[in-house]
């Protein structure tokens, strides 16, 4: 279901996608990509691109990171294809120091240790944590599945950790009757 309509007449004026994919290498490794893109519905005079045409990228923007099932980053690579101003992909070598570094508790100020203030590119940061997500919900279902037969009666991972999987959900009652706690009253 869609958001209700809006109250007002209102006119489009930025358009920001971010898209992200994770693939499942042959080595073990995955790989996960995410691109933003933001465009303007009218035209801007850029000092370093001239007339930025309405519909053209503003932003273009590209981040793979490399990872095992540990979530832990063997390489990263970004990319910027548009950006306001001509010294913006220099930045994009730095991302490589997230090789090393891995997605768990503590993620985000990892993430802006390396790249906060004048480190990172603001656009490429706030790519981090959907990329996140994605590598999370690219491995998730393969890694339950193993985890569940090699350990049957391992609590589940997703237990508690949102309101679906709260201990007194029916989600949890459903899954893993075993785990599931009416609330007191």
């Amino acid at each position: 279901m869609p958001l209700s309509t809006p109250s007002s007449d209102r006119q489009l004026i930025h358009h920001r996608r971010i898209d992200c994919k994770g693939y499942q290498r042959e080595d073990g490794l995955w790989d996960i990509e995410g691109h933003l893109v933001d465009v303007k519905t009218y035209d801007i005079d850029n000092f370093d691109r001239g007339t930025v045409r309405a519909g053209e990228p503003v932003h273009d923007m590209w981040l793979r990171i490399t990872l095992d099932e540990d979530f832990l980053i063997h390489e990263a690579e970004a990319v910027t294809d548009a950006s306001p101003y001509s010294v913006c992909p220099a930045i994009t070598e730095n991302f490589r120091k997230l090789k090393g570094v891995q997605i768990k508790p503590g993620w985000r100020k990892a993430v802006n240790k390396l790249f906060g203030g004048t480190s990172g590119c603001t656009h490429l940061v706030e790519l981090l944590n959907p990329l996140a997500t994605a590598a999370f919900q690219s491995m998730y279902l393969i890694k339950a599945r193993e985890i569940h037969s090699s350990h049957p009666d391992k609590k589940p991972f997703l237990l508690d950790t949102c309101h679906a999987f709260a201990r007194n959900s029916p989600v949890v009652k459903r899954q893993w009757p075993e785990y599931y706690k009416v609330e007191d009253e």
